[in-house]
């Protein structure tokens, strides 16, 4: 009888134990900077051709290390850029096991500026800001969708069978938020809606509210898909009028439900690229990175993946340990 009692304590001990450990230790298990040992591959440059508006949309894809079935995080660069800037954010989410795919907008590329002369620059990139860029990137999302579902079924080639086309990223920097926002549940275009229903989640790297008169409940209150929102307290760019205000509107505009907003204390609008912009005024925080890689993973895996462990960070009090004093983050 003494034999059968112990070993029934020690069963419930055990069994504590595990509740325990599953509840206190999955978050503390969770870590979204850890990468595999594997080498990472290289980024492979495709292009995409939009027959229907004689467009050409070169892509960069960051190939993950595992050959099935991936999900897809697509990143549209900012104003002046193209598909090789933010490579730290690709490198990082392929090594994870996404298929990063960074597109490059013509018209409101590199192009733009390396182009004009050195006084003229800056008026290229004022115009290349405009509605009619706005209208040629937001429509470079669906056709690079498009041709990533053919690629996926064509024997041969290099993403066949790469890309699990149900579970869909969107993303982007600046004017890339803007055309993120816009494909991903942003109203108010004048009875015109540009929300792309393959897509499933999505970060805004330096939001910005509307113009026109547009408030950004309007705007923004109808978003049915998670939204990370992440900007800096010194996050203004020297073309537009996305000032800090208009860039925090944003977050308390969403309605709840799977939507997080990170302030980083000190960022410029360059945190979220790989090196200094023109305008900068100080030294680069390299936490800032960091803090950048790890939510915005944690959320892909968390809404993307559905990955539960991802979520529990993403809402417990594990992540604040890499953030500094001044850092701002909020959920709902």
């Amino acid at each position: 009888m003494a034999r059968k009692i112990w070993f029934y304590q020690a069963y419930v001990w055990a069994g504590a134990l595990l509740i325990t450990l599953l509840a206190a230790g999955c978050d503390g298990a969770y870590d979204p900077l850890k990468l595999p040992a594997e080498p990472q591959a290289a980024g492979v440059e495709l292009s995409v051709n939009d027959a229907e508006r004689q467009r050409e949309i070169p892509v960069l894809v960051y190939l993950p290390p595992q050959t099935e079935a991936a999900p897809v995080i697509l990143f549209s660069h900012g104003l002046g850029g193209s598909r090789h800037g933010s490579a730290f954010l690709g490198r990082h989410w392929s090594a994870r096991g996404y298929l990063a795919v960074f597109l490059q907008h013509p018209g409101s590329d590199s192009s733009v500026w390396r182009s004009a002369g050195p006084g003229q620059r800056m008026e290229a990139m004022q115009r290349a800001a405009g509605s009619e860029n706005f209208m040629l990137r937001v429509k470079d999302v669906p056709a690079v969708l498009n041709q990533l579902e053919v690629w996926n079924s064509a024997t041969g080639h290099v993403l066949c069978g790469r890309a699990d086309m149900t579970r869909v990223g969107m993303s982007g920097h600046s004017f890339g938020a803007v055309t993120t926002q816009a494909v991903s549940g942003q109203s108010g275009f004048k009875a015109i809606s540009f929300t792309e229903p393959r897509i499933k989640a999505a970060i805004a790297f330096s939001p910005s509210a509307p113009r026109g008169g547009v408030k950004p409940d309007a705007a923004f209150g109808s978003v049915k898909i998670p939204w990370m929102v992440m900007t800096g307290t010194k996050d203004v760019s020297f073309i537009g009028d996305a000032d800090l205000e208009s860039r925090l509107a944003v977050f308390p505009a969403l309605p709840a439900g799977g939507k997080y907003e990170l302030v980083l204390n000190n960022a410029e609008h360059s945190v979220f690229t790989d090196r200094a912009l023109p305008g900068d005024q100080q030294q680069r925080n390299p936490n800032h990175h960091r803090v950048i890689l790890a939510l915005s993973t944690a959320f892909w895996d968390g809404w993307l993946r559905g990955d539960h462990a991802a979520k529990r960070w993403l809402d417990g009090e594990a992540l604040r340990a890499l953030l500094e004093r001044d850092d701002r983050w909020q959920r709902k």
